[in-house]
């Protein structure tokens, strides 16, 4: 690193969303969840480089939005993804898959761009 250069900090993040249970009316999310166990939430699980909090209104305001979160979205899930971050990209990107298939195997619906 250069003199003077301070060092870069992790700023990705992954999150989990909660949605609604009208959710499981869309063909296209059942079958991207055959193993759904009944009374087990739905969530959106994703990655970014601001706070979860501001890209969670973004998805609302449908600015680079999955439609699932913006027709769907409740709220964040803090408990399931607070402990993971901030971290470096590679590793936001590798933690939204394996927190998705985490969550999905805990019988959770989930839906993962």
């Amino acid at each position: 690193m250069a003199p003077g250069r301070k060092p870069r900090r992790h700023h990705y993040y992954v999150y989990v969303i909660e949605l609604s249970d009208a959710v499981w009316n869309e063909a296209r999310f059942r079958r991207a969840n055959p193993e759904h166990v009944l009374g087990m939430p739905f969530v959106y699980v994703g990655m970014t480089g601001i706070d979860p909090d501001v890209r969670f209104d973004k998805h609302k305001a449908g600015i680079q939005s999955n439609r699932f979160v913006r027709d769907y979205g409740l709220r964040l899930l803090p408990r399931l993804y607070e402990v993971y971050n901030p971290m470096p990209y590679e590793g936001a990107r590798e933690m939204e898959v394996e927190l998705a298939i985490g969550l999905r195997e805990a019988g959770y619906g989930v839906w993962q761009a």
